[in-house]
């Protein structure tokens, strides 16, 4: 049974998308462990308390630097015998020493296809709103490994959801999460966890 570390920043419906999986029984060779805020006070710790699991906090503003930042939340990834640690909404650039200590074994969901609206600057609504300004027809998200490339890691696994003629933002975010993010982060976590995933020249092959 491999531990999953989920780090948070905010409201936390990802989080809840993998605690609710693991209680339906998609997630089976996983358990969520700990959850792990950048922030005091955010709701993802609600969350994680109204399901019973561990967490804890490791403010980013109490940090100088990236580098001092990222030594801090390796320690405490170590202590938790991570096997598996999930972005779910984390807010903080995390530095290269720590992306090579867990090759890998960090995974990330983005609102859109990669690569299209993707890499620095390109984050919440904002990747809605750049997918509505150019017209596409279909976007989605994407499941992929974290490396020092931003939203640039081995793709696992990618869902398209179509773009409707009188979408905002607001819409499509909200589609895209009910639609891709909240089936294919839970889906992504168990192929880990019962490692049928395999890293190979930047690309993913999966075993079922």
């Amino acid at each position: 049974m491999k531990r999953i570390i989920v780090l948070v920043s905010g409201g936390g419906t990802n989080l809840q998308a993998l605690i609710d999986a693991e209680k339906r029984g998609d997630i089976r060779n996983g358990s969520i462990s700990c959850v792990i805020s950048s922030k005091e006070g955010v709701y993802a710790l609600e969350r994680a308390k109204n399901a019973g699991i561990p967490s804890r906090i490791v403010p980013r503003k109490n940090y100088s630097t990236s580098e001092s930042y990222t030594d801090a939340l390796l320690e405490v990834l170590i202590e938790e015998k991570a096997d598996l640690i999930i972005l779910a909404g984390f807010m903080t650039i995390l530095g290269e020493k720590f992306i090579k200590a867990f090759e890998n074994r960090i995974i990330n969901v983005h609102p859109s296809l990669i690569p299209s609206f993707c890499g620095e600057g390109f984050y919440g609504l904002r990747v809605h709103e750049y997918a509505l300004e150019r017209g596409v027809k279909v976007s989605g998200a994407t499941v992929h490994f974290v490396n020092e490339i931003a939203d640039g890691g081995p793709i696992i696994l990618q869902q398209p959801v179509d773009v409707l003629e009188n979408d905002t933002p607001e819409t499509l975010q909200r589609r895209i999460m009910e639609q891709a993010e909240w089936k294919i982060l839970p889906k992504a976590t168990e192929l880990f966890c019962a490692d049928k995933i395999k890293v190979k020249n930047n690309r993913v092959y999966i075993f079922e």
